[in-house]
């Protein structure tokens, strides 16, 4: 059985992270590794040595629940990181089913076009621009005038310069996405079409083949981001992730501006792009 080099690389790096003290153990003398030491964590997690090493270093072995459940709090690990610690530890070898593409429900679509001076889209599991509105193209860039195979936002923030143009926090920005797609290739390691973007952005992008490489799973919850548009300026955004109920892998993204001098800039953007659209 191939090792499993992420999940040697996660562990490694989330007990390295860890102090002695942090964990409630008292530090004596010097010590050889940051951080907690293998059997720390083992007498921590109520594990042997042996068996968390070997988990540690990506050999088959198999985690119970519980288990794991103990290993994310000696570790301190958040919501996401429990996750992939659990996909990666439990990870299963089928590739998912379904079209390369998938659809919006139409009730979907015709929500996020009615909002209005309100940029909304909805994004699949491999960041897939699946549909949005004349608000969102306005801010970000125009996605249907792109070939549907060039529709998706990791490959746009990761390689046009447009992006991190726009972006005041571009190298903050791509780091989360980043962080959401090594959640998602956790949980279906075996998708052709999240292998294929990651090893087309490791060739394009170095800034992403860098990102890659350290561990920091992610998830879709909500934030703030600034923007220096070409048109408007700066702009505060507010942003929220909402999963779409009954299909898997779907987010519906809304952004409503932070403060009354975005608010206006956003409205004089969405008004100039539905008038040339």
């Amino acid at each position: 059985m191939p090792k499993n080099q992420a999940l040697q690389d996660f562990l490694t790096a989330k007990r390295a992270a860890i102090t002695p003290e942090q964990a409630g153990l008292s530090s004596s003398g010097a010590r050889r590794v940051p951080g907690l030491r293998r059997e720390e964590v083992a007498m921590l997690a109520g594990v042997s040595t042996d068996w968390y090493t070997r988990l540690e270093q990506g050999r088959d072995v198999t985690p119970s629940r519980s288990v794991l459940d103990a290993l994310a709090r000696v570790l301190r690990l958040d919501g996401p990181e429990h996750d992939y610690l659990r996909n990666l530890a439990q990870a299963g070898t089928a590739a998912p089913q379904g079209p390369d593409r998938p659809t919006v429900r139409p009730g979907i679509a015709r929500m996020v076009e009615a909002f209005e001076h309100q940029p909304a889209f909805v994004l699949g599991p491999r960041m897939e621009v699946l549909t949005g509105n004349t608000a969102a193209w306005a801010l970000l860039t125009d996605f249907p005038a792109r070939p549907e195979h060039d529709r998706n936002l990791l490959r746009w923030v990761a390689t046009d310069p447009a992006a991190r143009d726009l972006y005041l926090d571009w190298e903050e920005i791509l780091a989360d996405l980043v962080g959401v797609l090594q959640l998602e290739a956790s949980a279906a390691p075996a998708d052709p079409r999240i292998r294929a973007l990651v090893a087309e952005l490791q060739d394009s992008s170095p800034a992403f083949a860098r990102l890659w490489e350290r561990p920091r799973p992610q998830g879709r919850t909500c934030g703030t981001k600034r923007f220096d548009h070409p048109e408007a300026g700066f702009l505060r955004i507010d942003w929220e992730a909402f999963g779409v109920p009954d299909d898997a892998g779907q987010t519906l993204f809304v952004y409503t501006a932070a403060d009354e001098a975005s608010a206006d800039a956003l409205a004089q953007i969405t008004t100039a792009g539905a008038t040339t659209r």
